[in-house]
């Protein structure tokens, strides 16, 4: 389902590196299907390919679900009977029901929560079903957030947003992380020979979810600016999404010409995935918003060059650390963007290896996990957030019951 969960897990995984005592409330859900895990009972559900478990307590939810919203009556009756038991709640994620119902259960019981947006409330973000999110925030979000101990922003950005919406909760600015980079060293030639592209035709990698917000289709519109140049590259697509809007960027990649350019292979995870962004030549993303960017930081881990807009939060962190180009949301900026780093090698090798420095430096999930404990200490304690965030290992528990993500 994209990065929000793979957020979640990993940072809950870090937090037990580091002696805490976290677990994940969620759903089922899996888009059109349903994960095939226990019900109801506590699990050391394996996210990663290297063995990484974190546990999870996975809850029922109604069909048919409305978009995010997935309501669950068992995650209500679960959370009225435990919520208590926890320390801290930190309410993952806006606009849906687990997180929304946790809240208003914690100011019940008395249990200190956080609230991280991810996102949801960049003025793009808040325009999708916009009449229903005013009503949803009306009557319910905007009292949680209100009543939060604290919320967790991502980038300065996001404070802004925070505060643009009306709302003074204290805030703290931590960065999501990436995952260890595992090293394949025949990557490239490994998709140059699954996808049947030529060793001498470099490839141009967007991976994430295909969804208008992402704007593959701007990106198909700069290709083919760049293939009527007579360029040479191979475009990979990876990720899946709505079938319609598949379906759509299918015919829109074959009426600019552009099929025996474009591969779209579909979600990918693990190894693949891993292959992709260490064997292809540049990674591109031109999204209307992003609170963070996952996909764009696990990029620059993997030492790609990455071109991508404003809207991605995170942009003036790489701007700042030449790790890649940020461009203006035209066909025409984003298609100069990629020529550059198309004939220019020496230059993608000096953005990547700027990139790998500051995902290596900056966002790292244990660094983030040690910067989070104190303010989680405190918000248990009902103590002021900490000024400046600790940037000193913690190796021990500090709670006496848990911190429960939801």
């Amino acid at each position: 389902m994209g990065g929000p969960p793979q957020v979640a897990m990993n940072l809950v995984w870090a937090l037990q590196q580091l002696g805490v005592d976290a677990e994940i409330l969620t759903t089922n859900h899996d888009g059109a299907t349903e994960l095939d895990v226990p019900l109801t009972q506590r699990v050391n559900y394996q996210f990663r390919e290297d063995g990484a478990t974190v546990p999870v307590w996975f809850m029922p939810f109604k069909r048919p679900a409305l978009k995010e919203f997935l309501f669950s009556p068992a995650a209500t009756r679960w959370l009225w009977q435990n919520a208590q038991n926890y320390d801290v709640l930190d309410n993952h994620y806006l606009f849906c029901y687990a997180p929304t119902c946790a809240a208003a259960i914690a100011r019940w019981h008395r249990v200190p929560y956080t609230v991280r947006t991810m996102g949801q409330l960049t003025p793009w973000a808040l325009s999708q079903r916009l009449v229903k999110k005013q009503v949803y925030a009306a009557l319910i979000e905007r009292r949680n957030l209100d009543r939060a101990a604290a919320i967790h922003c991502t980038a300065p950005s996001e404070v802004e947003d925070v505060r643009n919406f009306g709302v003074d909760t204290p805030t703290l600015t931590l960065p999501l992380g990436v995952s260890p980079l595992i090293e394949i060293e025949d990557a490239r030639s490994l998709i140059h020979e699954k996808y049947q592209i030529s060793d001498a035709t470099p490839i141009v990698l967007f991976l994430s979810r295909l969804h208008p917000k992402k704007r593959p289709e701007l990106l198909l519109q700069s290709l083919h600016h760049l293939a009527s140049q007579g360029l040479s590259f191979h475009a990979i697509l990876a990720g899946d999404g709505d079938p319609a809007y598949v379906k759509k960027l299918h015919t829109i990649a074959q009426s600019l010409n552009l099929s025996d350019r474009i591969t779209f292979p579909g979600l990918v995870l693990g190894k693949l995935k891993d292959c992709l962004l260490q064997g292809a030549d540049l990674f591109v993303l031109p999204s209307f918003s992003e609170n963070f960017g996952i996909a764009v930081a696990e990029a620059l881990n993997a030492r790609l060059p990455v071109v991508i807009t404003p809207g991605i939060q995170i942009a003036p962190e790489i701007e700042a650390a030449d790790a890649g180009l940020v461009v203006e949301e035209t066909v025409e900026s984003l298609a100069l963007a990629i020529e550059q780093l198309l004939m220019k090698p020496y230059l993608r090798e000096k953005l990547g290896k700027n990139g790998q420095h500051l995902a290596q430096s900056r966002y790292s999930w244990q660094a983030i996990a040690q910067q989070l404990i104190p303010a989680y200490r405190a918000i248990a304690a009902r103590q002021p957030l900490p000024k400046e965030p600790c940037f000193q290992p913690i190796s021990c528990p500090i709670f006496d019951k848990k911190t429960q993500i939801c």
